[in-house]
């Protein structure tokens, strides 16, 4: 039996003989269903119309795409570290090109995710290396469409993955929205893998927060207060955001907080 994943936001539902009525995930009002109805297709079917892209980023970490762009359209990042390596972020195709890469690369130690929007193919992502595990925030713990073993629910303000890879619970977007923080990034300067919790803008000199990006409801000023109180105590230099291109090469701290400043106004006002 078919596992459907949805075309508007890439998320994969358990296996049925039936496709679901609707994807919870897009009838939440952060999201939306396609303009068309709800439409699905499947793994198999998806690795017939579109493939994988790689692009290396910097030094130990490398971007994970799908071409043509698909659903939300975000990419995964692979961070290489000596004590094994993380995917952050998940796609909803996996082909046998990108596992052949992954493994030569070293493969994967656990899969961490941002937020509900991209727990895409998660399940398969972990399947195809071990069965690895994927740390979902508890705080989303609803959200997942399906369910397995090697999900683990994490719960806190942080989490030390690995040796310099600590996951900083944010909320915001979702009460379980998290950022990584990779402290040997950009030549040992940091840098904050932050998916859409925080936001990087198209001009890539600024960040942004956000309840809906595709509904445009904004984050309230304590939520945004929050999830600064929750990066703060981090130095890094560079914010990979959730899209290509979508960077910030330096000051990201600077960056994130006179942002921050700059939408607080803008709400209050």
């Amino acid at each position: 039996m078919p596992n459907s994943i949805c075309t508007t936001c890439g998320t994969q539902y358990v296996d049925s003989d039936q496709v679901p009525n609707s994807c919870l995930i897009c009838a939440d009002e952060r999201q939306y269903i396609g303009h068309s109805g709800q439409q699905w297709t499947t793994a198999e079917k998806l690795r017939q119309t579109n493939r994988t892209a790689i692009k290396f980023k910097e030094p130990g970490l490398i971007g994970i795409g799908i071409e043509p762009q698909f659903a939300i359209g975000q990419r995964a990042l692979l961070l290489q570290t000596p004590h094994g390596n993380v995917l952050w972020d998940c796609i909803s195709l996996l082909d046998e090109s990108v596992v052949q890469a992954i493994n030569a690369w070293g493969g994967i130690k656990a899969i961490v995710i941002s937020h509900p929007h991209y727990y895409s193919n998660v399940v398969e992502w972990s399947r195809a290396f071990g069965d690895v595990p994927v740390y979902l925030h508890a705080d989303d713990r609803q959200w997942v469409m399906r369910p397995d073993k090697s999900i683990v629910f994490w719960s806190g303000a942080t989490l030390d993955l690995l040796p310099g890879v600590t996951l900083i619970h944010c909320g915001g977007h979702f009460a379980g929205g998290a950022v990584l923080h990779w402290a040997e990034g950009a030549d040992g300067q940091g840098v904050l893998l932050s998916g859409d919790i925080i936001q990087v803008v198209a001009d890539r000199k600024h960040v942004s927060f956000m309840y809906s990006y595709p509904n445009f409801v904004p984050l309230s000023a304590s939520a945004v207060g929050y999830i600064l109180s929750a990066v703060r105590p981090y130095s890094y230099r560079r914010i990979y955001g959730a899209f290509w291109g979508a960077v910030v090469q330096d000051d990201g701290m600077a960056v994130v907080n006179q942002s921050a400043q700059r939408y607080l106004t803008a709400i209050r006002e």
